[in-house]
């Protein structure tokens, strides 16, 4: 990542600022605290084996980490400096460090992740004890660390994301820029070459680009963002798109929310702006509630759903296959499976439609379509993807229980069969309403339109009225038992705002 002057030891130690999913220069706390040390800094990124074999991670989230470390080592370039790329077990990787430099100090943000990862920094904090080294971890966004009850978090939320950005002096930073020469071979990491090829179908990666995406939502896309939020074609213009951003840190949510306060007085945009600060407002929750609450990656909040009687063996796999494929026999649910996996996005609504679907038409543990659709969304943000799919999936026992009707949702948020139609060009043929749901053609329409829907597409892999049907009678059973709301009871007290 570039040729540059090394520092030299000189007995001071060595501040290390850990990058995780805060790859941002601007209003990272983190980072203004190691350039104020005065001792040099090593600037690190580490791919950890724990990171490359999750299951969430994909390629498509590896090439935007990169796109964003090259980002950021452009700009540092003028301040001489630069982040390292490291590859190890973050133990292993501090070791050798402080082997060679001498740590005193790790300074980094508090990553609100999943189990592996918050196993990892209960090691790394023994560590730094037993080595004497000061760990510095800081909060990011409105999310607090131990918070038991949520009494008072609406103003915790207004304190932190209302507060001053920080601006970290670079230009008083004396970086260790050539880290890498006096490490042993093993931690050094060989970017591999398809992360280095940009996808044209993802969003690319990188601080600035996080910025221009912003500024131009806030330009013009922005202001039919209220009208469009539910459109699975149009929303992919109209929505803001910085959720991946959010997610990897190119940008925090206190910039994007006071960026949004000084717009809010443009005609013609009040209620596209309340819409978009509405969601931000409710970012942080899901993720404190995941931080309070974390075992729900593994298990349903409310825990007498844990013997809820999913569908299990062979018909449970197929059932799994086909959605995860694309090929459930019902248009929008499909389309938004191939758009979701080609371009790493579909909307809010389609994404809550897709897991209803999994969750109730083909009556499948939330648990094993959850990992699949984190590895697809490019905005993969564990203290969201979790709380959101139990939400969905309707295990809560506390939030309204949705179970979406695919036709419906195709027909109010898809009327033309706009988005179908991209994702499944075989239907492109069909009128509406047809199109919504082939499989009521009749022959002479099958003879009109010279379609089939077993030659050109799917029957439906299951009967979609009657499985909605059921899945109704099985949650609401469940919602009525004493157990779920004895539950229900304790999850209120801890989690309602």
């Amino acid at each position: 990542m570039g040729q540059l002057k090394p520092i030299e030891h000189d007995g001071r130690g060595i501040t290390v600022m850990w990058f995780k999913r805060d790859l941002r220069l601007r209003d990272n706390d983190a980072l203004k605290t190691a350039c104020e040390q005065n001792r040099p800094v090593a600037l690190l990124y580490i791919v950890e084996p724990i990171m490359l074999n999750d299951p969430h991670m994909d390629i498509r989230h590896w090439r935007f980490i990169v796109q964003s470390i090259k980002d950021l080592n452009e700009q540092l370039a003028e301040y001489n400096s630069c982040i390292s790329i490291l590859y190890g077990a973050a133990l292993d990787v501090f070791a050798q460090l402080h082997e060679k430099y001498k740590i005193k100090q790790i300074v980094s943000h508090q990553e609100v992740g999943l189990t592996h990862t918050y196993s990892r920094d209960k090691s790394v904090s023994h560590w730094c004890k037993n080595n004497k080294v000061e760990w510095t971890e800081l909060a990011q966004g409105a999310v607090y660390r131990p918070l038991n009850t949520r009494k008072h978090w609406p103003q915790l939320w207004n304190e932190r994301i209302l507060s001053f950005a920080s601006q970290p002096e670079l230009e008083n930073m004396q970086c260790i820029s050539t880290i890498s020469d006096s490490l042993d071979s093993q931690y050094i990491f060989a970017i591999p070459k398809p992360w280095l090829t940009a996808d044209d179908n993802m969003q690319l990666g990188g601080e600035k680009r996080a910025w221009y995406t912003m500024k131009h939502f806030f330009k013009e896309r922005g202001k039919a963002y209220f009208g469009n939020i539910g459109d699975p074609s149009m929303s992919r213009q109209t929505c803001s798109r910085l959720s991946p951003y959010l997610a990897w840190g190119n940008i925090s949510l206190k910039q994007v929310y006071q960026f949004s306060l000084t717009q809010t007085e443009r005609k013609g945009w009040a209620r596209s702006i309340t819409a978009f600060q509405s969601r931000l407002h409710w970012h942080c929750h899901f993720i404190q509630k995941f931080e309070t609450e974390s075992a729900m990656e593994f298990r349903p909040i409310n825990k007498a759903y844990l013997d809820f009687p999913y569908c299990e063996g062979n018909e449970e796999a197929l059932r799994l296959h086909a959605w995860k494929t694309g090929c459930t026999g019902v248009p929008i649910v499909d389309a938004c499976m191939r758009a979701v996996v080609k371009t790493g996005y579909i909307n809010f609504r389609m994404r809550a439609m897709v897991v209803s679907f999994l969750c109730h038409h083909l009556n499948i543990d939330w648990r094993k379509g959850a990992s699949f659709l984190g590895a697809q969304f490019l905005d993969f943000e564990p203290g969201i993807h979790y709380p959101q799919f139990q939400m969905q999936a309707g295990v809560t026992g506390i939030n309204t229980l949705r179970i979406y009707n695919p036709v419906k949702q195709s027909i109010d948020k898809d009327q033309e069969g706009l988005f179908i139609k991209k994702w499944l060009p075989q239907l492109e043929p069909l009128p509406n309403p047809l199109i919504h749901q082939p499989w009521v053609i009749t022959p002479m329409e099958e003879a009109m339109y010279d379609f089939n829907c077993e030659r050109d597409y799917y029957f439906p892999i299951i009967d979609v009225e009657k499985e909605a049907k059921a899945a109704r009678d099985r949650m609401w059973a469940y919602r009525d038992k004493p157990a779920v709301k004895k539950e229900a009871s304790r999850i209120l007290k801890i989690h309602t705002i």
